[in-house]
C-alpha cells in the first residue's frame, strides 16, 4: 500500500542526536558519525558512535545511533532506497521479499533495547528531557523502517510511524527550535497524503495525519534549519519533486547531496536518471 512509503522517511528518524536542538560540541561529535553514515562509511560511523558511547555511557543517543548505522548498512546491502521504489507505486507494492542478515537484526534490536532503557530512565527523572525523547523518536522510526521495508509488515510499520510522530510532537512542544524533530511530522503527513481519499479517511480515523501541505512545510523546515536530518529531508524533497514532475527541483537537491556525500552513489544514480529523462524529452 502507498502508505508504506512513509517508512522510508522514518528511515530517516534515525538521524537525531544529543544536542540536536542546540549547537554544541556534543552535536558536532555525533554529526560526524551521521555524516559518515550518509556517505556510506558505515564502519567509520560505528567507530565514531562507539567513541561517543565510551565518553557518554549513559546517553541513549549513543546506542540508537549504532542501530541507525546498522539499518542504513542493511538498506544499502539490500538496495532498498532506490528512488523508483518510492516514485512508482506499482513497483513498490510488488517489491520482492528480502532476506535480512540475522546477525545485523540481532545487533539492531539489542542497540534499540539498550537505548530505550536509558531513555526511559532519563524521562523518569525529567519527563521533558529532549535527548531522551529524541532517542525514543528515532527508535520508533527505525523499528518502523525495518518492519515495513525489510520484513514487509505494513500495518506494524505504520503504527511505529505514528508513535514516532506523536513523540516528535511532544519533543517540539518542549523545544520548538528542535528543527530535526519536525521531520517525523512531515514524513507522516506527506507520505500518507499520497493515498486515495477513502484510505486517507481510514488512516485519519486510526490516528494518522495525512495533510500534504503540512507535510511539505515540515520537510522544508527540517531541510533548511535542521542539523542531522537536513540531508535526509532534502532527499525526501527530491523524491517529492520527482513525483510532482518537477525535475529541476529534484536535480538541484540531488546535485547538492552528491557534492556533500561523494561516496553515496544513490544521489549520482538518481541524478543521472533525471538528466537522461530530460535529454530524451
Amino acid at each position: 500500500m502507498t502508505f508504506l512509503r512513509s517508512t522510508l522517511a522514518t528511515v530517516l528518524l534515525l538521524i537525531a542526536y544529543a544536542s540536536i536542538c542546540e549547537a554544541s560540541t556534543v552535536a558536532l561529535d555525533l554529526n560526524t558519525g551521521y555524516r559518515q553514515m550518509y556517505n556510506l562509511d558505515f564502519a567509520g560511523a560505528h567507530r565514531t558512535f562507539t567513541q561517543w558511547e565510551q565518553q557518554y555511557p549513559n546517553d541513549p543517543l549513543g546506542p540508537v545511533s549504532q542501530a541507525a548505522a546498522n539499518l542504513f548498512a542493511e538498506f544499502d546491502r539490500l538496495k532498498i532506497l532506490e528512488f523508483d521504489l518510492f516514485t512508482q507505486d506499482e513497483k513498490f507494492d510488488k517489491r520482492p521479499k528480502l532476506a535480512p542478515d540475522l546477525s545485523v537484526k540481532a545487533s539492531f534490536e539489542s542497540e534499540l533495547a539498550k537505548s530505550d532503557h536509558m531513555a526511559k530512565r532519563e524521562l523518569a527523572a525529567n519527563p521533558n528531557d529532549s535527548r531522551a525523547l529524541l532517542a525514543l523518536v528515532i527508535a520508533s522510526g527505525l523499528r518502523g523502517d525495518y518492519t515495513a521495508l525489510i520484513e514487509k509488515k505494513n500495518h506494524a510499520g505504520l503504527n511505529y510511524m505514528k508513535d514516532s510522530r506523536a513523540l516528535a510532537e511532544k519533543l517540539i512542544a518542549v523545544d520548538t527550535t528542535c528543527y530535526d524533530a519536525y521531520l517525523a511530522v512531515g514524513v507522516e503527513n506527506y507520505l500518507l497524503s499520497l493515498n486515495a481519499a477513502p484510505l486517507r479517511w481510514f488512516l485519519r480515523m486510526g490516528g494518522a495525519q495525512t495533510d500534504k501541505a503540512e507535510g511539505m512545510e515540515k520537510l522544508r523546515l527540517t531541510a533548511q534549519k535542521g542539523h542531522y536530518f537536513a540531508p535526509y529531508a532534502r532527499l525526501l524533497l527530491a523524491v517529492a519533486a520527482i513525483r510532482d514532475k518537477d525535475p529541476n527541483t529534484a536535480r538541484n537537491l540531488l546535485e547538492g547531496l552528491s557534492r556533500e556525500f561523494p561516496q553515496n552513489d544513490l544521489y549520482k544514480k538518481e541524478l543521472a536518471r533525471i538528466q537522461s529523462v530530460a535529454a530524451s524529452d
